[in-house]
Formats: structure tokens, C-alpha cells, sequence
């Protein structure tokens, strides 16, 4: 794996998935940007596998552009792992990830070096304050879910921040030297506390090509997010079964008043809806806490959650190149 580089001041990470039609014009507004930042820098891009031409395309533009590196995945892995995969392969002083569909305007990315080194923070967040190119849904749930999660587990995630950040090198390595799995990097990053800012934008439509993130994959992620940084839901496991266990006595009081009054009658009704009941709250106790058992069996695997089949610097070494 190559080590840091003090030659290079800037990685631009950005995984891609079938991003064949949004490469031009990712390609066509960060380039300039990135030439014109007076500063060594390096694109590394993580091929996550993808099974169109972007494999294709990005070997045709490391032709022209000797900055930008090629991290090639065996198989798809999902996004927070490509994410990964290229903070372990960043080499400069400072590492943006950015995703490739420009929703996120790479054009913010020199006033979060410069808050970076005139501020001495070593986490610049990109926040969208302004997010009216995306459905109600969508805004209305990432809403809900940031609040979620800052409540239960927390932390002080920045709301509307995404996965648009600039690291400081020792914030990378912390980042890497974690051994947790399936780990959520909007979040993992703020646990770390190290001092930030933030930079607002205007979110931008998607410049072409369709989502990556479909509703299931979003709910995955909200579990993984959930499960890997509070316990409440165990909590709310115990509060059910206490509850549950009330409720059994309250009926037992209940019966046995009835029995001495004389007024009980057979109830096939109410002994369903009971045990229906009990049922539900035991099966989603055993739910939440199947959810940590696994994450459990996931880290005593030890699997690694992604494979690289190639690296360009590795063939090539081609290094950073100052620009004008």
C-alpha cells in the first residue's frame, strides 16, 4: 500500500459506481479546479466495481491527466467501502471524498482547504444548507434521520453533512487504523471529535446517470447507523420486556378480581390479542438485538469488506504534479 506522500497536499477521493455517463462531465469542472488550486493533489478514483464503461473511460482519461489514479475493487463492495478503500490509499496532507453524480460541487473544495490551514481544524464538513433540488421525501427523512441518530446516540453529526468532507491527514489515519466493519463514515468521523468547521452549499441536481442509493439501500444504512454507534435499541428491548411483564401482572390482577366476582367468562378474543401481543414484543426484542449479534459475527469474521484488484500508481508511479 503507498505511504503518505509530504510531496502531495491534497487526495480527491471519489468512489464510482456505473458512472459512465456523469464521468465528462465530473472530469470537465474538477480538472480545472484542481489545476488551478496551486497545490500537488491527485484524484483517486475507486472503480467500486462497476459493470458499464467507466473502467473504460477512466483508463482513456489517466492518459491525459497524470493526477488521476485508478483504484480498481474485485467486486462491488457499496459505497462506505469504496469510501474506505480510497482513505487507505490516500497519500496527500488533506483527503476530500466526493461522489461523482456533482450533486456535491466539487468547486467548494479550495475554501475547505483554505478554512483547513488558515483555521487549524483537522474536519472541514460540507453542509447543505440549501436542498430544494430533492424530492420532500428525501429531505424530510434525512431530517428525521439525522435527528434520530443525534438523539440516540449522541453524537454531533452536522445535519444535512453527507459524505462531502475534508480530512486532515492524521484524521485519515485514525480513521483507518479503526477495525470496525460496515462502519458509517458520516458518522465514524464526528465520534472521532477532532477539532472542525463546516462550509455550506446549495445542493445541485444529479448532472446525469441515476441513483445509487435506492430506498433499501438507505434503510440498510440507517440500521448500520443506528446499530454501530447506540445502544438504545437494546434499551428499548429491556423497556419492552419490562413493560410487557407489567402488563402480564395487570392482567393477572385483573383475572383473578374477575374469578372472585364471579364475572369471568371464556375469552378466546382476548386470549389472541394477548399473545399476539407478547409475540410481536418478543419477536422485535429478538430483532434488535439479532441486529448487534450480527454486527458481533461480523467483526469476529474478520472479513474484509473490500478486495483491490488494481491500483495505477502501483504499475505506473506516476506522482502528483505541481500546477501553476
Amino acid at each position: 500500500m503507498p505511504a503518505p506522500d509530504p510531496a502531495l497536499t491534497v487526495s480527491i477521493v471519489i468512489p464510482m459506481f456505473n458512472e459512465e455517463a456523469v464521468l465528462p462531465l465530473l472530469v470537465d469542472r474538477l480538472r480545472p479546479l484542481a489545476d488551478g488550486m496551486g497545490s500537488t493533489y491527485e484524484v483517486v478514483a475507486v472503480d467500486d466495481g462497476s459493470s458499464d464503461s467507466t473502467p473504460v473511460l477512466l483508463e482513456r482519461l489517466r492518459r491525459e491527466w497524470p493526477q488521476l489514479r485508478i483504484v480498481r475493487l474485485r467486486a462491488n463492495a457499496g459505497h462506505q467501502a469504496a469510501i474506505s478503500a480510497g482513505l487507505q490509499r490516500a497519500r496527500g496532507d488533506y483527503v476530500v471524498t466526493l461522489d461523482a453524480d456533482l450533486q456535491d460541487p466539487p468547486e467548494v473544495i479550495p475554501e475547505m482547504l483554505r478554512i483547513a490551514q488558515e483555521d487549524d481544524v483537522d474536519v472541514v464538513y460540507g453542509v447543505r444548507e440549501d436542498r430544494s433540488t430533492d424530492t420532500a421525501f428525501k429531505r424530510g427523512s434525512a431530517r428525521l434521520f439525522y435527528k434520530t441518530i443525534r438523539r440516540l446516540a449522541s453524537t454531533e453529526a452536522p445535519v444535512d453533512a453527507g459524505d462531502y468532507r475534508l480530512m486532515s491527514r492524521a484524521t485519515v489515519d485514525a480513521v483507518n487504523s479503526l477495525p470496525e466493519h460496515n462502519r458509517v463514515l458520516r458518522f465514524v468521523v464526528p465520534a472521532l471529535g477532532f477539532p472542525s468547521a463546516s462550509v455550506g452549499y446549495t445542493r445541485e441536481v444529479r448532472a446525469a446517470g441515476t441513483s445509487k442509493y435506492p430506498l433499501a439501500k438507505m434503510i440498510r444504512l440507517s440500521v448500520d447507523s443506528v446499530t454501530g454507534f447506540s445502544l438504545a435499541p437494546l434499551r428499548f428491548a429491556t423497556w419492552l420486556g419490562l413493560l410487557g411483564g407489567v402488563a402480564a401482572v395487570g392482567v393477572l390482577v385483573y383475572a383473578v378480581f374477575a374469578r372472585v366476582l364471579g364475572h369471568a367468562l371464556p375469552g378466546w378474543t382476548s386470549t389472541v390479542v394477548i399473545v399476539a401481543a407478547v409475540g410481536a414484543v418478543q419477536l422485535l426484542a429478538l430483532g434488535i438485538l439479532g441486529e448487534y449479534v450480527g454486527r458481533m459475527y461480523a467483526a469476529m469474521q474478520a472479513r474484509p469488506t473490500y478486495f483491490i484488484a488494481h491500483d495505477s500508481l502501483e504499475s505506473s508511479n506516476v506522482p502528483g504534479q505541481p500546477q501553476p
